[in-house]
């Protein structure tokens, strides 16, 4: 991923932030058949390892699994985002050489990728990703709930994968670059939107200098 220096994101407690809240990823891997991914959730163990461990399923029909990787995987996650116009420029009326552009934050994490069918470990993963999106419901749906011979046979459907993250890259472009009035105009005009994901960034566009190193 290209990361100017303004746009570089090394702080741990924001890459695991942007990797909790991205929910949905993309798990890539380097096979001799090619590049092979495929989006899915997983969730993050902060404290298995010094970076974190991913864990996550596929599907058992989903060829990736079974094809030997040639190095690390490669899993994205994409951050809030938005189409920013040179509308809201101030500079605009000063002199109009601007153009449009994208913020948006998102980490990449690097690791070996490990697929396994053990039950055990897959329930445990199935457990803890279903805990992880249903406890702000009203009225939580557990795997519990179903008949254990029924979640026996959705497990044997799957392949789990654990992923020890090895190097995380993250950028968060949020208009640091530009001049603060600037950045002002852009808050105002995102927080204006009728696009929740637009009101999101307009609260991250930094206020202060602009980081231009």
């Amino acid at each position: 991923m290209y990361t100017p220096p303004a746009f570089r994101e090394d702080d741990p407690a924001t890459l695991r932030r942007i990797i909790r809240d991205a929910r949905l990823s993309t798990l890539i891997t380097a096979t001799e058949e090619g590049l092979v991914a495929t989006p899915l959730p997983l969730l993050l163990a902060e404290t298995e390892g010094e970076l974190g461990t991913l864990y996550g399923h596929v599907a058992k029909a989903n060829p990736q699994w079974k094809l030997p990787t040639a190095q690390d995987a490669l899993v994205v996650f994409s951050g809030a985002e938005a189409y920013v116009t040179p509308s809201w420029y101030a500079t605009k009326q000063e002199h109009g050489k601007v153009v449009p552009t994208w913020n948006y934050e998102a980490v990449h994490a690097y690791g070996p990728v490990e697929f396994f069918e053990d039950e055990a470990r897959l329930r445990d993963v199935v457990t803890r990703l279903t805990v992880l999106h249903e406890k702000s419901r009203e009225q939580p749906w557990a795997v519990t709930d179903a008949p254990d011979a029924f979640i026996g046979a959705q497990l044997r459907g799957i392949v789990g994968l654990r992923l020890p993250i090895a190097r995380l890259q993250g950028k968060r472009k949020m208009s640091q670059n530009r001049p603060e009035t600037d950045r002002i105009g852009v808050a105002a005009g995102l927080a204006e939107s009728e696009k929740a994901g637009d009101r999101t960034v307009a609260a991250m566009i930094p206020t202060g200098p602009a980081r231009t190193s």
